[in-house]
């Protein structure tokens, strides 16, 4: 199991958009775990929903959990999407 904490920069926080990507990166990676911690939630990064509802604002530090096959690289990915703002 690897980690790493991150803050979100977008200034819609996790709008539909967003969710939507880290969903589909997440289920292109079926053999590793992918979680998230926020505003005192556990949340599934495969489910969309949970992500809307768990109201994560511009500024909310967001902990990103990998466990699996690749975690690591599969880590390093989520890292790099929530840094570059999810392309907005």
């Amino acid at each position: 199991m690897v980690s790493k904490n991150v803050t979100i920069v977008n200034a819609e926080g996790m709008h539909m958009r967003p969710a939507g990507m880290i969903a589909k990166l997440a289920k292109e990676h079926p053999d590793t775990e992918v979680t998230m911690k926020a505003n005192g939630k556990d949340i599934k990064a495969k489910a969309i929903m949970q992500i809307m509802a768990a109201g994560i604002k511009k500024g909310t530090d967001v902990e990103i959990i990998a466990n699996g096959g690749n975690e690591q690289a599969v880590l390093d990915e989520f890292v790099a999407m929530f840094e570059d703002g999810f392309g907005e």
